[in-house]
């Protein structure tokens, strides 16, 4: 157990029988009354955010996440196989650990998979991927003035907006943060 204001931004801690990730930290020590931390921190698994804030005397249970690169091998239709790149050991990780991050995986992809003493706890995507356009429909000439979207499905399977000048076999680049069309490559 460590003192609330020891938190800092990337430390994990454990709330409520789960493992959350600090995305941001603010220590405030007002003129009258205590100090107090305000922290936003990301679940692990399931990607939601809550904001919580702590007594300067509260202590929180603290938890070492080491991430390990590993490349991403195939999937069983429940769990993804991943290579970890130090051991070459195989990593089995389960379809609901990953959620919407699924939509942008691709064979051979390295990703950083999230570990404590309990084992995988989620996994990290590189801010950025590249994916080509399997399926859209065709831009319309004169359509690219109105700065309109439709929709476009990724070699991963996952759909993303995209401008109307985007055509099938394009590679783009796509924000995972957002989930969101970036550019063509």
């Amino acid at each position: 157990m460590i003192p609330a204001t020891n938190l800092r931004t990337g430390m994990a801690l454990i709330e409520n029988n789960s493992v959350y990730l600090v995305t941001e930290c603010e220590h405030v020590k007002p003129g009258k009354g205590t100090a107090f931390s305000r922290i936003r921190m990301k679940h692990i698994r399931s990607g939601s955010v809550i904001d919580k804030t702590f007594k300067a005397a509260d202590k929180v249970d603290d938890v070492r996440v080491e991430r390990r690169d590993s490349q991403y091998q195939y999937n069983d239709g429940h769990m993804y196989y991943m290579m970890d790149l130090e051991t070459y050991d195989q990593v089995p990780v389960e379809k609901d650990m990953l959620g919407a991050e699924t939509l942008f995986i691709k064979d051979s992809m390295t990703i950083s998979l999230l570990t404590t003493d309990q084992g995988v706890v989620g996994i990290e995507m590189p801010n950025f991927v590249e994916l080509e356009v399997t399926e859209t429909e065709p831009g319309v000439r004169g359509d690219t003035a109105t700065g309109g979207t439709k929709p476009a499905t990724l070699e991963s399977g996952g759909v993303v907006q995209v401008p109307l000048f985007v055509n099938i076999g394009d590679v783009l680049k796509i924000d995972t943060r957002t989930k969101a069309y970036v550019e063509r490559v």
